[in-house]
């Protein structure tokens, strides 16, 4: 699907939908309760579609109705299953250790980009603590069960790993540690999961780089509502610091999530403030947005701790800087870092996506800025993360034709 957009700047009130980070989350632990869990506001996207499928396929009973998600938990634990776990790299680095915890044989399968991220810090930890790669080449497949332990990880890659050896060692006989072989990036995601276990009465401390999970754990079921998503609302947050007049009411101040650093950005830069530097190590999400905003700062500005980019749905140093670049920005993509001299205004024309969601909601929101009209090729990618990213950009007044 490629979508055509009238240059124009938004305006109204936005619902910011369900976080994808604690949607994730929220299910895992209502997988991992003793009982029947209700889950309010659950994201709708491919990528939960992919986890609500795996714990299924564990032994979790998933049911959906008027908007609200009942998940009776795993009592008996399947012994072999097939895990798609589609383009979602959340889902993967999740469920390996949390197959493992299960002593459930499990081959992993996907598709887009997903055969290309790496497993690679979660695979020594894993086999040192009773588990077998059959396979460590794609598709994976695991066999064994997990000991509690200690388990030296590196967590320069991404800190999805030690979310899910959280939730798999809080399951084991004994007690466990995760030492952290590295300096952690996205710390704030590893936040999220802590928040999300203390809320299932499971607890995980941390002290000076070591995680400390005490074994025998039982997740309490727990009816909970999943808050607006940080991520997410950064591209009309982002709109708006551009010129666009978008207010959203349903966002939570006291959220744990990283990616509300973008609030504090965003108003930074409404204030006139010449931004010269962000350091995006703790919120790579953001990269492609904020250097949408940094297009129209008051100076040049460096965001800094970009390597990650390189290895998510698509090279996303190089595709945002192929697409700002395209519509009449300025972009330099260094090898963790991109630079970006602000302009008065931008051009238009066609840009591809590379499958990545984020691309082409970036995309879509430069466009409020562009002269003339701009066509986002594979626009459909958005349904990873935000379904209804075009239909809200309508709804605000944006002209956002299939053709």
């Amino acid at each position: 699907m490629d979508i055509k957009i009238k240059p124009a700047l938004l305006h109204g009130k936005l619902n910011v939908p369900p976080s994808k980070s604690i949607s994730h989350r929220m299910l895992i632990c209502a997988a991992l309760s003793d009982g029947e869990s209700v889950i309010h506001n659950l994201l709708d996207c491919e990528d939960i579609t992919a986890i609500k499928g795996a714990l299924r396929m564990f032994g979790a009973d998933i049911t959906e109705e008027n908007g609200v998600c009942r998940v009776h938990g795993i009592s008996v634990p399947a012994k072999k299953a097939v895990v798609d776990c589609k383009e979602s790299g959340s889902a993967l680095r999740f469920l390996i250790p949390l197959a493992a915890a299960l002593g459930c044989e499990t081959e992993f399968t996907g598709s887009g980009r997903l055969p290309q991220r790496p497993i690679t810090p979660i695979i020594q930890p894993l086999c040192d603590n009773g588990i077998t790669f059959l396979s460590d080449k794609w598709p994976y497949k695991i066999t064994g069960k997990l000991h509690s332990g200690s388990y030296y990880i590196d967590g320069s890659m991404s800190s999805q790993f030690i979310t899910g050896l959280l939730f798999s060692l809080s399951i084991l006989d004994g007690d466990s540690e995760i030492i952290l072989t590295s300096e952690l990036n996205s710390k704030p995601y590893v936040d999220i999961t802590i928040d999300c276990l203390r809320q299932f009465g499971v607890e995980a401390t941390e002290n000076g780089g070591v995680y400390k999970v005490k074994g025998g754990q039982k997740y309490q079921p727990h009816t909970v509502l999943v808050e607006a998503d940080m991520s997410q609302c950064a591209f009309f947050s982002v709109a708006d610091s551009i010129g666009s007049d978008i207010s959203m009411e349903n966002l939570s101040p006291k959220s744990v999530q990283g990616d509300k650093a973008i609030l504090d950005i965003c108003t930074r830069f409404k204030s006139g403030e010449a931004i010269e530097h962000i350091d995006a190590s703790d919120i790579p999400d953001l990269v492609p947005i904020l250097t949408v905003l940094m297009c129209f700062g008051k100076t040049k500005c460096q965001i800094t701790g970009c390597a990650r980019l390189r290895i998510k749905e698509c090279d996303r140093l190089a595709a945002i800087t192929e697409v700002l670049n395209t519509l009449g920005g300025k972009i330099k993509a260094y090898e963790d870092m991109i630079e970006i001299t602000p302009v008065k205004t931008l051009k238009g024309g066609t840009i591809e996506t590379y499958n990545d969601h984020r691309i082409a909601m970036a995309g879509a929101v430069a466009a409020t800025r562009c002269e003339n009209e701009v066509i986002i090729k594979g626009a459909q990618c958005v349904d990873k993360s935000y379904p209804g990213f075009f239909d809200d950009y309508r709804m605000l007044g944006g002209t956002a034709d299939v053709i």
